[in-house]
């Protein structure tokens, strides 16, 4: 993609209200970013999935922004990003419901990773795991490693640090997933591994450049880890861990999960047995593990067994609409970024777009925070990308 391309996918993707799928409409609707970009909010309607709220907020945003000027300025800080029309940005990234419309890297660039032929494994978990759920960690990044396989992870501290560091231990290839600008570490006891990753591996981020590591982005960045993924394992986790929401995009990206058994004693093991009572893989040996990684199947299979829905073993859906039941809660006690998010929710069921729009909020950040509210149990999602309340159910 040339820069001149670039420019408008910039351009589009700071439209407050819009992702990587809308954007793309718009330029199959109009041929070109930059054609589109030129047309009038009336003829914005013909776009699928653009009505009159959307166009006519675009309309208003788009006077504000100068396209030129806001290329400019943004590679002064920012000279290194993908968007999803380009050759190199991850293939299987690409292909989730809601790839990051621009994604910021550093280091090594390697495009056979990119286009999918090397896989690459999510390795997830706690930050505060115990010796078993490090040793484990350890033992099984380096393995798979040594056998070829890329290890990704969030450079959180953890099971997230062990297994990045284990990978460049023996020589292996890491890329981590960063929840802000690739200008600092965070946390900052990470700052010597970052910049380790950044001379032998990869490191990603969808947040521009000054970036800081907001709550609501790391569920966000979860889904950038599944997305890249053909499997994730999730090593050790409590029953309400950032873990478990990379695990549940896996399930809904068509990912296999694999996830590391302990005792129930453990309170930080205990959403590991969750994940294993709704269908995850168990990790047993690392040499099973190695053999069953090996015989992953191609991504273009549409049946996977979700570890978040009806199949005997997980949430029991509701006959009529098919949504997992949840209890109906009292008024949830939330604070910013997730009471903006939650506010945003009408006591009707109320659309992905209407909640960006009203939240102002990156559409990545406002998906990453309806998954941790529907987790949590105090929304649920509809059919159509819509969003209600549980206790308005």
């Amino acid at each position: 993609m040339n820069n001149r391309e670039k420019k408008y996918w910039l351009a589009w993707s700071n439209i407050k209200g819009l992702g990587a799928t809308s954007i793309r409409k718009i330029a199959q609707t109009f041929d070109s970013l930059e054609t589109a970009w030129g047309v009038s909010s009336q003829q914005l309607l013909t776009v699928d999935g653009i009505g009159k709220k959307i166009s006519e907020t675009i309309d208003q945003q788009r006077r504000k922004i100068n396209p030129d000027a806001l290329f400019e300025e943004h590679i002064q800080k920012n000279p290194f990003f993908w968007c999803p029309n380009d050759n190199l940005y991850p293939h299987l990234l690409s292909e989730i419901p809601s790839p990051p419309t621009i994604l910021y890297y550093k280091g090594k660039v390697v495009e056979k990773e990119n286009n999918g032929i090397t896989p690459m494994i999510g390795i997830v978990g706690t930050r505060k795991p115990t010796e078993h759920g490090r040793r484990w960690t350890y033992n099984i990044s380096k393995a798979l490693a040594q056998q070829g396989f890329i290890i990704v992870s969030g450079l959180a501290e953890g099971i997230d640090t062990v297994a990045h560091r284990a990978c460049l231990d023996v020589g292996g290839r890491t890329i981590a997933v960063l929840g802000n600008g690739l200008d600092r570490a965070y946390p900052l006891s990470n700052r010597d591994l970052m910049a380790e990753i950044a001379e032998k591996g990869l490191i990603l981020t969808e947040y521009a450049h000054g970036s800081r590591p907001e709550r609501g982005n790391f569920p966000a960045r979860n889904r950038i880890v599944a997305g890249l993924c053909r499997a994730v394992l999730v090593m050790e986790a409590p029953e309400k861990s950032g873990a478990l929401i990379t695990a549940h995009y896996a399930t809904e990206f068509n990912r296999d999960v694999y996830t590391l058994p302990n005792t129930p004693d453990n309170f930080r093991a205990r959403g590991c047995l969750r994940l294993i009572h709704k269908g995850a893989e168990i990790i047993v040996t690392t040499e099973e593990l190695l053999s069953s990684l090996g015989a992953i199947p191609n991504l273009d299979q549409p049946e996977q067994l979700s570890l978040f829905t009806e199949n005997g073993q997980g949430f029991r859906n509701d006959t009529k609409t098919g949504i997992p039941t949840l209890a109906k809660p009292e008024e949830p006690n939330l604070t910013p970024p997730l009471s903006i998010v939650y506010g945003a929710i009408a006591p009707e069921p109320t659309s992905l777009d209407t909640i960006v729009i009203t939240t102002k909020m990156p559409m990545a950040q406002v998906s990453g925070i309806l998954l941790q509210l529907e987790l949590d149990g105090h929304i649920s999602q509809l059919p159509g990308m819509k969003y209600k309340k549980t206790m308005d159910n």
